[in-house]
C-alpha cells in the first residue's frame, strides 16, 4: 500500500507537492502490482506509462462524484486507471475499455482478474476509436476518459462527447505533459492535437471546462444539464 506522508513543508517545490499528492493516494496491492507491470512494459516494450496515483485518485473522485454507473475508458495503461475508476464507480457499474493494443488489453485484463473484479463489471473491446465509437450508445455514459495519445482521438471528439449524458464528463489525461502545450515553439503533432482539443472543448457552450494540474494534467469537460 502507498503510505500517506505528512503535509509538504512550507515553500516546498512543485516536485515535492506532486510527490505528496501521489503518496496521499493509497493504492491497493492489485493496483501496485499492475503499476509495476505497466512501468516495466513501458520501459521494455514502449507501451504507455500508467497514470500517476494522484491522477488515479482524481478519476475515482470524479466517478464517485458523478455516481457513475457506465464509464468508457480509451487506453488501458496496464489497467491501473481502470482499477481506480472501478473504485469510484457504483458497485453495479460497468467499465467499458477500448484499446487497439493487444499487449495493453491483456495487461488490463490481468489487472482486473487479480483485483477480483467480477467479469460482469468490465467490457473490454479491441479496436480504434473510429471502429468502436459508432457501436456505443449515444448519451448512455456518465464518464468518458481518454488516456490515449491525443492524435488517436482528436478527430473523434464529437463522437466522444455524444456518448456522455447531460451532467456527465469527458476527461482527457496528459494535457500538461512536459509543459509543451504552454510552449509556443512546440509544434509537434501531439501538441497541436492537444491545443485543438482544448480549444474545441473550451469554446463549446454546452460544456463547463477546467484544467486540473494533477500529475500530467487532466482536462475535464462536463456537459451542462
Amino acid at each position: 500500500m502507498t503510505s500517506v506522508a505528512g503535509p509538504p513543508p512550507t515553500g516546498g517545490s512543485p516536485t515535492s507537492a506532486a510527490a505528496f499528492a501521489d503518496s496521499f493516494a493509497t493504492e491497493s496491492p492489485a493496483m501496485a502490482a499492475a503499476r509495476h507491470r505497466a512501468v516495466t512494459a513501458a520501459t521494455e516494450l514502449g507501451t504507455a506509462l500508467p497514470v500517476e496515483p494522484a491522477v488515479g485518485a482524481a478519476l475515482a473522485v470524479l466517478a464517485a462524484g458523478g455516481d457513475a454507473r457506465s464509464v468508457v475508458s480509451l487506453g488501458s495503461g496496464g489497467g491501473v486507471a481502470g482499477l481506480w475508476l472501478l473504485e469510484g464507480m457504483r458497485k453495479d457499474g460497468v467499465l467499458t475499455t477500448l484499446d487497439g493494443d493487444p499487449t495493453e488489453q491483456r495487461a488490463a485484463r490481468r489487472a482486473f482478474t487479480e483485483a477480483g473484479v467480477p467479469s460482469g463489471r468490465t467490457r473490454m473491446i479491441f479496436g480504434t476509436p473510429g471502429e468502436v465509437l459508432p457501436r456505443l450508445s449515444p448519451g448512455a455514459y456518465d464518464l468518458v476518459t481518454c488516456a490515449s495519445p491525443p492524435l488517436e482521438y482528436a478527430g473523434h471528439l464529437a463522437g466522444l462527447l455524444g456518448l456522455i449524458r447531460r451532467g456527465g464528463s469527458l476527461v482527457c489525461l496528459g494535457l500538461l505533459a512536459d509543459g509543451r502545450i504552454a510552449d509556443r515553439a512546440a509544434r509537434d503533432e501531439q501538441t497541436v492535437a492537444w491545443r485543438e482539443i482544448a480549444r474545441t472543448l473550451r469554446e463549446d457552450e454546452t460544456l463547463t471546462c477546467a484544467v486540473l494540474p494533477v500529475g500530467t494534467g487532466l482536462l475535464v469537460a462536463t456537459k451542462r444539464t
